[in-house]
């Protein structure tokens, strides 16, 4: 989420331009991404704003939606079943936004949930959502003045890692729920300064030993090595020029990357060389993408409308199958 607009003075939005390379040929010229279609479209008046995906077995995904303060499934059958929802903050003081709102979004193998809520005060932090849904638990508070944005699980050393855009921190915390360490910190991870969005840090993922960062306002995919003994490893930018970047995922294996461009309505392949080329568009029925997640050769894409103020929405793609991956 680069930016939260007060929907009262929000702008049509206007395309950006942003030069792109050109990728490698698809083999056999078979497309990154295929057959994008929305699968859900959500009420933007009820808070509906998509924030961050999650894929389920079988097929249904979950779904941060940010100012409605909830967590919800949307189904194979596109129906949209309510979760959790966090408790409402009277007076809400968050850092960069407009009102208390759930963010980044984690999930389990056993189908535990966990979810960044941000409010600007005692509540902002972790929270774990039980299986199937149910009342959510604060597990770990986090600065009031921060804004604890993308969520990354890792479940084999069992700790989460959460991208603060506010403070320009990543923040390790115990899976189990505990005391949260600034695990990683620096001038690349943070935003900059007004006219700019003030959005630093934003996406995370865990990937080959190492945890994958966003900076929205630097427009850089950065990589931070994790160490046998977990610390963070010296910060590397393994892409630039990817103005607004949100979320991304990594497709398969290997450290291709997908990543959402929300003032720009495109999804980006990033290679590990740093060349992008665009795989999809407003034109495919983008909303200011926000997020990312992958199933099989499934590809999952949320857009939380918060410049276009039109259709928050779910769209559905299909990835090459060089990518599929279980």
């Amino acid at each position: 989420m680069p930016r939260f607009l007060r929907p009262a003075a929000v702008a049509p939005a206007a395309a950006v331009a942003i030069g792109l390379f050109a990728a490698a040929p698809a083999a056999g010229d078979e497309p990154v991404v295929s057959s994008p279609h929305v699968i859900a479209h959500f009420d933007l008046a009820a808070g509906q704003t998509p924030e961050n995906v999650v894929t389920e077995r079988g097929g249904s995904v979950d779904v941060t939606f940010a100012s409605a303060r909830q967590v919800a499934k949307v189904t194979r059958e596109r129906r949209v079943r309510v979760l959790a929802t966090l408790p409402a903050e009277d007076h809400p003081r968050t850092s960069l936004m407009d009102g208390a709102v759930t963010l980044g979004l984690a999930r389990a193998h056993d189908g535990t949930l966990y979810v960044n809520y941000a409010t600007g005060t005692g509540r902002t932090g972790v929270w774990r959502v039980p299986a199937g849904g149910g009342t959510p638990e604060q597990i770990a508070q986090l600065p009031s003045d921060g804004l604890p944005n993308g969520l990354a699980l890792d479940e084999r050393h069992g700790v989460l890692y959460a991208a603060d855009s506010a403070l320009g921190t990543v923040w390790r915390i115990p899976q189990a729920g505990g005391t949260p360490t600034a695990w990683a910190t620096g001038t690349a991870l943070t935003g900059l300064p007004a006219p700019a969005s003030g959005f630093g840090a934003n996406g995370i993922k865990v990937h080959q030993d190492a945890v994958w960062v966003t900076n929205s306002d630097r427009g850089t995919l950065l990589r931070i090595p994790v160490g046998a003994d977990g610390s963070a490893g010296a910060t590397e930018t393994r892409a630039t020029g990817l103005t607004g970047v949100d979320d991304f995922v990594f497709p398969g294996h290997s450290d291709v990357v997908l990543a959402a461009l929300n003032p720009s309505n495109e999804v980006v392949m990033v290679r590990p060389d740093g060349v992008r080329s665009t795989v999809l568009t407003v034109q495919d029925g983008l909303s200011n993408p926000t997020s990312l997640a992958v199933n099989g050769r499934d590809l999952f894409v949320a857009g939380g409308a918060y410049s276009t103020q039109r259709d928050p929405n779910l769209l559905k793609a299909r990835l090459r199958a060089h990518f599929a991956r279980s």
